[in-house]
């Protein structure tokens, strides 16, 4: 599952920052949140295929939004491409979400210990996703499958995390799906998050 995440805009700042110039020349109805902790139904930046078939940046609201009030985040990348509600997705709206870290909880004992989760490698990474448009506005998902083995405690899903190299391919409707998700990134790290925000410590 991904439930929540994190934008660096100090550390990330100049691929960050490419990527927000390109959202701020699209008109956008509402704030875009671009740093810090994002939340489902925030308006946040999303890498998507432009009408040139390239990778082009546009803001977009975490989650499908339901008749209820209620909000799909999450699909599982197993399964997205058989359902009704993501099929066309996965098909032809794939789309990659820039993140600095996500957040997962461990439940022990009745209580919730927060973790911030990123690739071994640090800096700015991608997590896969889908999109759609309703009534002119586009929502995404976040795509999850199996936790790597060094985060199963914490959690039994994770996103699926995107090699950069192959975003451009992701976003593409042209390329199979299938052959992107076996290569997603499972060398993940984990650091503790303290009450107040900060990060604890880091395990390897």
């Amino acid at each position: 599952m991904c439930g929540r995440y994190w934008i660096d805009d100090g550390r990330d700042a100049v691929e960050l920052g490419e990527i927000i110039e390109q959202v701020n020349r699209r008109p956008v109805d509402g704030p875009v949140k671009t740093s810090g902790e994002i939340f489902p139904a925030d308006v946040a930046p999303v890498v998507a295929s432009s009408r040139r078939m390239t990778p082009a940046a546009f803001a977009m609201s975490w989650g499908y939004a339901l008749g209820d009030g209620k909000r799909i985040i999450n699909a599982r990348s197993e399964t997205a491409g058989e359902k009704p509600l993501f099929r066309d997705g996965m098909n032809q709206r794939r789309c990659a979400v820039p993140a600095s870290r996500y957040f997962e909880w461990e439940r022990s004992g009745g209580t919730k210990i927060k973790y911030a989760i990123r690739p071994a490698e640090d800096g700015l990474f991608y997590l896969a996703g889908l999109y759609r448009v309703v009534s002119g506005r586009p929502e995404f998902v976040i795509l999850t499958r199996p936790p790597a083995n060094s985060i199963a405690f914490i959690h039994d899903r994770m996103p699926v995390i995107l090699p950069k190299a192959l975003v451009a391919d992701w976003t593409n409707p042209r390329r199979s799906a299938g052959d992107i998700l076996d290569r997603a990134v499972l060398a993940v790290t984990h650091e503790k998050v303290r009450e107040d925000g900060q990060l604890e410590m880091v395990f390897h």
